[in-house]
């Protein structure tokens, strides 16, 4: 019987040795990966933070004490440990576990999580919380090298340092090697500070020093330097202890003795503290080991090959965004790409390899993607920011403040935009129509297919002024790419179909639907293409010939399409029109494949077509 079918709390680790805990970590590993070959996911970072989590959960008493797990993609061993072992086959699955952190699905899932840079802020204000409350517990977030460059990490520890509250924050760093000597020295040394009489000793030096008239300041910041340079000469702590934290660091994240130890430590200490742990990406899976990126987040794959199971037949509109963008860049020297750590995400890596000097990766830092798109746009360039939908959310004031009220070409590329596959509410792409159509000076477009992709593309880098292209994450229609590209007219929608009693409008992913639906019915159907602004004329002449019009749309409903066809209408003195608007409710969709969720919602050409029969039923 393997040790992972004993585990069904964390309290069951502490019955097991070090040893067993190893032989665990490899049970736990294998699961992983197998589980993660049938359903998807993020494979290579929680294959490098397995020890690291039966370590937390081996010293912690949680659920009373907290774990907050920025991002989130990284729980599958927590969430083994942690009572959901039999249902871990339903991982990314409708009605199954999520791939993220949620407090609706268990109590040990502090807080949940999904995007980037949280977990400092959240574990701080759950720490003051337990603090006014008198009560007494450990809070502590674990928080990746990467996103640790997000602004909200570095907000967080100026506050925490100020305030100086208990708070143990770890630094997983997955992107620098270890030397043994300096991880068995650094073990040493934090032991070395971790000890009672070290730090009985260090605070009586303290209050000491600060007693000493006149010179007790200087002198206890020469003593705080002298500590400091002693540590220094072997671990890079003194930016962290310059923020207010204690630093521990750097230790080998597979070696459970060592994190067992260092855990057992620092727990016991006082105020903000800050371990620096270092782990390897994919860890115990050579190929996720060799290529960190390529398994970061994947579909079903073969575990002996390392491939998709199911490869693409079509390329995806991402596949499609890259190609032409480099094709584009190719002419025009000023066009320069931007991405905020996801540069194979977006497509960005073609550009990135054939103009190195004209793509930037800033980092997980949205806000200052946008901005930083803004700054190269006021001299001269054509900026592109390629971004997820769901990400975007991060920078609505810089969109809205430092591109759009300036008024700048600044091209976003919204990527994941509409329903998402796998990874639930915190992923899908379903506000962005609302969050942006009413902002001054942005346009926004949407294509029918991949060819309609290249042409707004093309328009949006001709356009002197912000504009964005959302597309779904999803294959393309497999229709021929038209060799010559043509700026589109802002604002033309184009009628496809002409039929009799009923008119569709449709915009982007459902438009190929919507045409079944009105071939089908016999009805009309316009291909919108921009969100913003509508085609006035098209859709007031056309509800007027009809009486009766359909909106159809892959995004909420409120403040979506549909409601500004509504405000059109209105505005032009058409109440007597009969609209049906379709799209998605205003809520957090839950995880599950892009056609269950199409289905569920009605957006599929079944759907689409029973809602309107029942309409007009009514109408």
């Amino acid at each position: 019987m393997r040790y992972l079918d004993k585990i069904n709390s964390p309290k069951d680790l502490k019955d097991l040795s070090i040893g067993e805990l190893s032989h665990l970590a490899s049970e736990i590993r294998e699961e992983i990966i197998s589980t993660v070959s049938k359903t998807g996911g993020h494979l290579a970072p929680n294959l490098g933070v397995v020890e690291l989590t039966i370590a937390l959960h081996y010293v912690l008493n949680t659920p009373r004490d907290k774990v907050i797990w920025d991002v989130g993609h990284q729980t599958y061993a927590h969430k083994l440990l942690t009572g959901r072992r039999k249902k871990f086959s339903t991982l990314r699955q409708h009605k199954g576990l999520s791939g993220f952190p949620r407090r609706e699905e268990s109590r040990y899932d502090a807080f949940g999580t999904g995007h980037s840079s949280t977990s400092i802020s959240a574990a701080l204000g759950m720490a003051k919380a337990r603090d006014i409350k008198n009560e007494d517990y450990t809070v502590a977030a674990v928080i990746g090298d990467a996103s640790f460059s997000g602004g909200m990490a570095f907000e967080a520890l100026n506050q925490a340092g100020a305030l100086g509250t208990n708070l143990l924050v770890i630094l997983n760093d997955n992107e620098m090697s270890i030397s043994k000597n300096v991880g068995a020295l650094s073990i040493y040394l934090n032991k070395l500070m971790a000890t009672p009489l070290y730090n009985r000793l260090r605070r009586r030096t303290q209050y000491l020093v600060r007693k000493t008239p006149v010179i007790g300041s200087r002198a206890l910041k020469f003593a705080r330097r002298f500590e400091e340079g002693l540590k220094n000469l072997f671990i890079p702590s003194i930016w962290f202890e310059e923020l207010g934290f204690r630093y521990f660091g750097p230790v080998d994240g597979h070696n459970l003795t060592h994190l067992i130890e260092t855990l057992e430590m620092v727990k016991k200490l006082e105020g903000p503290i800050l371990v620096h742990i270092i782990t390897k990406k994919g860890k115990g899976y050579r190929l996720a080991e060799k290529e960190p990126a390529k398994f970061h987040g994947l579909g079903p794959f073969d575990i002996k090959l390392g491939k998709a199971k199911e490869a693409k037949k079509r390329p995806t509109y991402t596949q499609v965004f890259g190609e032409i963008l480099l094709k584009l860049a190719r002419r025009d020297k000023r066009i320069v790409g931007i991405t905020a750590a996801m540069e194979w995400g977006t497509g960005l890596e073609i550009l990135r390899d054939e103009f190195p000097d004209r793509f930037f990766d800033v980092g997980i830092a949205e806000q200052h993607a946008v901005t930083f798109a803004a700054g190269l746009a006021v001299n001269g360039l054509k900026p592109v920011v390629a971004i997820y939908s769901t990400f975007l959310q991060r920078a609505y004031d810089q969109v809205l403040h430092d591109v759009c009220l300036q008024n700048l070409p600044v091209l976003f590329a919204i990527d994941r935009a509409g329903i998402v596959e796998g990874d639930g509410a915190t992923h899908q792409g379903i506000f962005d129509i609302a969050y942006l159509s009413h902002i001054p000076n942005l346009i926004l477009m949407a294509p029918k297919d991949e060819n309609e992709l290249c042409h707004m593309l093309y328009t949006g880098l001709k356009h002197n002024g912000p504009i964005a292209l959302r597309y779904p994450k999803e294959e393309g229609r497999g229709v021929k790419l038209d060799r010559k590209l043509r700026a589109l007219p802002i604002g033309k929608a184009e009628i496809l179909r002409r039929g009799e009693g009923l008119v569709i409008f449709a915009l982007g992913s459902l438009v190929y639907p919507a045409l079944k639906v009105a071939e089908e019915l016999n009805a009309t159907l316009v291909n919108l293409r921009f969100a913003k602004p509508l085609d006035k004329k098209i859709i007031t002449t056309l509800a007027k010939e009809y009486g009766k019009i359909i909106v159809v749309e892959e995004g909420i409903l409120e403040g979506g399409v549909g409601t500004r066809v509504l405000e059109l209408l209105e505005e032009e003195g058409l109440n007597n029109i009969k609209v049906k608007c379709i799209g998605l409710p205003n809520g957090f969709l839950e995880h599950g494949s892009r056609n269950i969720l199409l289905s569920k919602y009605g957006l599929t050409s079944q759907g689409i077509l029973k809602t309107i029969k029942k309409w007009l039923k009514s109408a």
